[in-house]
């Protein structure tokens, strides 16, 4: 339990805040007394956390899926002369900025969610890319002749000793693509999608420090949580699945 404390009041501490945010509106007055709302009140920042949450937790999925087959069949016999094709194609998703490719999508795409699910997508694919190859081509080959000797097929040993054993190098570089990701699709905004980025684009737009001072500690906030809640994962997964595996 202890585990998931840290994750959980972080939880709690956002969607209240999300939930309470007007009842704070004597201290925007305070940072911001030259203006009459200090509130941002367009969307409920309830509504803009669940759109931010889902963009982020499609293109993680999406994104999670890709990277994840691309480093097992790279890791194959099979597949191994196309590793250097596969890096080469998910760092193209980090060599443009996501600005970039929202300017290449939005024309073919339109306004929306669609084109920035397209950018965190492609953002966010080297990093687990990266620790998928790391973590199964850091298994000692020694374990897999073992579970082939057992009489496992190459699928069963995949399932059961290599994903279980590189798991938490992966989930750690699903970490990193999601956290980044979080700031990533405040950007969004820009297009029409609806994220948290709405009141901190609707801030610099009209010169109001407290829209862009909600914006931005919901966000900040929004990662911590996620960045803690994939460590108890980590530390819950290195617990069940390695010492399952060494039993």
């Amino acid at each position: 339990m202890r585990t998931w404390l840290s994750p959980l009041l972080l939880a709690v501490l956002l969607i209240g805040l999300s939930a309470a945010m007007p009842v704070l509106e004597p201290l925007f007055h305070w940072i911001q007394p030259d203006k009459q709302r200090v509130i941002y009140e367009r969307e409920s920042f309830l509504f803009l956390l669940q759109n931010h949450l889902v963009l982020v937790l499609i293109s993680a999925t999406i994104g999670t899926l890709a990277a994840v087959a691309g480093g097992i069949f790279a890791t194959r016999s099979s597949g191994r002369d196309f590793l250097p094709l596969v890096s080469q194609i998910a760092s193209i998703g980090q060599t443009f900025p996501p600005v970039a490719v929202l300017a290449l999508a939005v024309p073919v795409l339109g306004f929306g969610e669609a084109p920035i699910l397209v950018a965190l997508i492609l953002y966010g694919l080297l990093p687990i890319l990266r620790n998928t190859l790391a973590g199964l081509e850091g298994i000692d080959p020694a374990v897999r002749e073992a579970g082939r000797g057992m009489g496992m097929s190459s699928m069963q040993v995949l399932f059961q000793v290599e994903l279980p054993l590189a798991g938490r190098v992966i989930l750690a570089g699903i970490r990193t693509s999601v956290t980044i990701n979080i700031a990533t699709a405040a950007i969004g905004s820009t297009i029409g999608a609806r994220t948290l980025g709405d009141p901190v684009i609707a801030g610099l737009v009209n010169g109001n420090t407290a829209y862009v001072l909600q914006g931005a500690i919901l966000i900040g906030l929004l990662a911590l949580t996620t960045d803690s809640l994939f460590e108890a994962l980590e530390r819950v997964w290195d617990r069940r699945f390695s010492l399952q595996v060494a039993a």
